[in-house]
């Protein structure tokens, strides 16, 4: 298994932003990624000495790609953290998806032109042949933007190549400060983007917030806390009750401090996390969680398992999700007393860790 990771070819988007950015000067280097950090190997490999950082928002994603780079080149590393690393860097590699979420896209390049050195080179491509927002993007830092089309094996991707000639004039703030009213208290959250959810509190959020009463001096484990608005409303109703929060995402722990900051919450605390792992497992009576949907349920499953060893025996797990059938089919077999309730198209289930 680990040699199919090591030799997994980049996407196509990230293959061709490596075929431009090969022929571009540059020692100092950042790259983001569209899978294992295949072009930041490949930089690292090909040009000794240099520095080469591949820059990930999300642990889990740090954690293959090093995996997949089994013994790395002297000067290739990786960082997990909710900005990009600071420059000068003279020469970015950025790959972008056409269904990426387009503020992050947006957030992400601007980050890139500004820690370009002046003369450092920004090259970015999409999996997009008939792009025009990326180039509409790119164009409006200013610079001239050379087009780099694909052809043969890459004819469904575009590439761009982009010379920094001057600092960025105008810096857009892409974070969002939101206000939400949890019992009779008004709480400030922050958001970023590709942190869940950007700019609103999610639906989700608000049924299992109705749906928990915490008695003093309660544990609590929000598991996957995104913005953090579950875990600042639990918090912010008794100050006796502990709240622990985790995310891989290095954005969501960063916003969901902040989010304990601006509210005075100091019976909050937050890790960056992508197993689960929590100060003095075997010791929470309560887990809440609301597990993204994609990967065919592998991330409620690490949810569940990581809830089984935190909780005490007697503590509760309870999930919302729009997708209750894994639940309940699944956590009987372990659980006990399992429960479904639906609140407006979402369902929340409870069970108890025997």
């Amino acid at each position: 298994m680990s040699h199919e990771i090591e030799t997994l070819p980049a996407r196509p988007a990230e293959a061709h932003a490596l075929e431009v950015a090969r022929g571009l000067p540059g020692t100092r280097i950042i790259c983001t990624t569209a899978g294992r950090g295949q072009a930041a190997r490949a930089l690292a490999a090909e040009r000794s000495p240099s520095s080469v950082t591949c820059w990930f928002l999300d642990l889990y994603q740090h954690g293959l790609a090093e995996a997949a780079w089994a013994e790395p080149p002297a000067g290739l590393a990786a960082a997990c953290t909710a900005d990009m690393p600071a420059g000068p860097h003279d020469l970015a590699v950025v790959p972008l998806s056409k269904d990426g979420e387009a503020e992050l896209s947006r957030d992400i390049l601007q980050q890139a032109m500004q820690n370009l050195a002046i003369g450092g080179h920004l090259v970015t491509a999409i999996d997009n042949p008939r792009d025009n927002w990326l180039r509409e993007q790119l164009a409006d830092t200013g610079e001239t933007v050379r087009v780099r089309p694909a052809a043969g094996p890459r004819a469904d991707t575009v590439a761009y190549a982009v010379t920094k000639t001057r600092e960025v004039a105008k810096i857009r703030d892409f974070s969002c400060e939101l206000v939400f009213r949890d019992r009779d208290r008004l709480l400030t959250a922050v958001t970023r983007p590709g942190v869940f959810a950007h700019r609103r509190i999610d639906p989700g959020a608000r049924h299992l917030l109705n749906a928990v009463d915490v008695a003093p001096d309660t544990r609590v484990l929000d598991i996957g806390c995104g913005s953090g608005c579950v875990a600042l409303g639990i918090a912010a109703r008794d100050p006796s009750v502990h709240v622990h929060a985790l995310d891989s995402s290095a954005r969501a722990v960063e916003c969901t401090r902040r989010g304990a900051e601006i509210n005075g919450l100091t019976n909050l605390t937050v890790a960056l996390e992508a197993g689960g792992h929590v100060p003095d497992p075997g010791t929470y009576d309560l887990v809440l969680a609301n597990p993204p949907y994609y990967a065919d349920f592998r991330i409620a499953e690490l949810f569940v398992d990581a809830a089984w060893r935190a909780l005490a025996p007697g503590g509760t797990l309870l999930v919302v999700t729009k997708q209750p059938t894994w639940y309940v089919d699944r956590l009987p077999q372990a659980w006990l007393d399992v429960a479904r309730e639906e609140v407006k198209r979402y369902h929340l289930i409870e069970a108890v860790r025997p």
